[in-house]
């Protein structure tokens, strides 16, 4: 299961950037764009670590990253901003986030740093960190977006793959359409949330033995979907 990561920025185009190259590595990445939506999100998502500005709207990254130090003890975090005075970087250092990166950053740097403080965090965990999922007979490849049901590779769209690698990569949880639409299709949305229930539907076609009677994806009623690998066994 890729480690999840919430990046918290008010630029969106750094955070397009953040998004592109940690997917690219395997990690299951969710957006905020405020401090006010940053906390939320961690309560929601539960994410293994915040890459986080400062100059955020509504609540500041130094408060926001000084709740998540004090509160939630599983998350850790890394300031990501543009402020070059060393005294926010001391101030952050202090709080007890894990690191500091600098804008502008290259996408290697930024990887490599979220896979030290991982490393560091979760004790060298490299389960957290897998680019591979395998449940039952259904294995999904994170880095080359490839997935094999019974060794035979199925073509998946882009939305599909996403779709399929959020509920794999966060078995049991339930989310609702609204939620899937919010995190696979963002900005790009332009339908209601019936675009879930079809590519439910197709990706059901696609990996379930009877799609009539699925096993992994499975439907929550009055409430959304869940990916259940346990019922495969």
């Amino acid at each position: 299961m890729g480690a999840r990561i919430l990046a918290v920025d008010d630029d969106p185009k750094i955070i397009k950037i953040v998004k592109h190259c940690l997917e690219k590595e395997g990690f299951v990445v969710t957006t905020a764009s405020d401090g006010e939506e940053a906390l939320t999100a961690v309560r929601i998502h539960r994410p293994n670590l915040v890459l986080l500005d400062l100059m955020l709207p509504k609540i500041n990254g130094l408060d926001v990253a000084k709740t998540l130090v004090t509160e939630e003890e599983n998350v850790a975090v890394i300031i990501l901003s543009a402020k070059g005075d060393e005294l926010d970087k001391i101030v952050g250092l202090r709080l007890g986030v894990d690191d500091y990166i600098a804008k502008p950053f290259s996408p290697t740097e930024l990887v490599l740093r979220v896979q030290a403080v991982l490393r560091r965090f979760q004790g060298g965990n490299a389960k957290a960190m897998s680019p591979m999922i395998q449940c039952g007979n259904v294995t999904i490849d994170i880095k080359t977006r490839q997935v094999t049901v019974d060794g035979h590779q199925v073509m998946l769209t882009g939305k599909e793959f996403d779709l399929l690698r959020l509920l794999a990569s966060n078995p049991q949880q339930v989310f609702t359409r609204m939620q899937l639409l919010n995190h696979v299709w963002q900005s790009d949305f332009e339908g209601d949330e019936n675009t879930v229930t079809v590519h439910i539907r197709r990706l059901r076609e696609k990996i379930e033995t009877v799609p009539s009677r699925p096993t992994y994806i499975q439907t929550v009623w009055g409430i959304g979907y869940k990916f259940d690998c346990a019922g495969s066994t």
